[in-house]
């Protein structure tokens, strides 16, 4: 006696509906990864890119009313904007805060500000650089 087969005949009736569902998934996720792929290099590129001035504290001393930072700051040539110090009392509170205005036509920048506080500051620290 012979056993009757389970399986279709090859080519007969066509693809499966697993295989189109794996064909479709694999395009699915195709699709999907190319465009994770160009939002990651689209945020990465404007992360980067429009980074047009960015500085760093190279030294800072304190006094009874005021800090004296030196900042040293990297920018375009043509980028105008300004850098935003803080100083902080020993207890953590803030005693002084101001925005030092960036506008030379030069690439780097290295200057000393004067941040008033309301009491004596123990730090001077920058918070940010920003374009206007």
């Amino acid at each position: 006696m012979s056993t009757a087969s389970t399986r279709l005949p090859e080519g007969r009736y066509g693809r499966s509906s697993d295989e189109r569902a794996d064909r479709k998934l694999k395009i699915a996720g195709v699709v999907l990864g190319a465009v994770l792929l160009a939002l990651i290099g689209y945020f990465a590129y404007h992360y980067v890119a429009k980074s047009e001035i960015s500085g760093q504290v190279v030294s800072f001393q304190t006094s009874d009313n005021a800090v004296q930072v030196h900042l040293e700051v990297h920018k375009d040539a043509d980028a105008r904007g300004y850098c935003t110090l803080r100083s902080q009392a020993a207890d953590g509170d803030e005693v002084g805060r101001a925005d030092f205005r960036f506008d030379e036509r030069t690439k780097r920048i290295d200057k000393v500000v004067t941040l008033r506080t309301t009491s004596r500051g123990t730090t001077g620290e920058l918070l940010g650089c920003h374009t206007d």
